[in-house]
């Protein structure tokens, strides 16, 4: 996962998009995990309510802050 996430901030810092690095990622996950299966469908289909959902759903279930979590998520990335 770390080389994928380098993957995706090299596209980015590069002007590639990373809508579809992401799509990629997602897809090449699917074959061994239910969870990023859910995900890369709902994904396709524009269901992005959802997927923040599940999102914090799996933060809380982890005892972390979503927001707090997303936030330094989007620093990465100078957002």
């Amino acid at each position: 996962m770390v080389g994928g996430i380098q993957q995706l901030i090299g596209a980015i810092k590069h002007g590639g998009n990373p809508q579809r690095m992401v799509m990629s990622m997602l897809e090449q996950s699917t074959q061994s995990n239910p969870i990023a299966k859910n995900i890369y469908s709902l994904a396709r289909q524009g269901n992005y309510a959802e997927i923040e959902q599940i999102a914090r759903n799996m933060t809380r279930e982890r005892g972390l802050d979503f927001d707090k979590e997303f936030n330094s998520f989007k620093q990465m990335f100078g957002l």
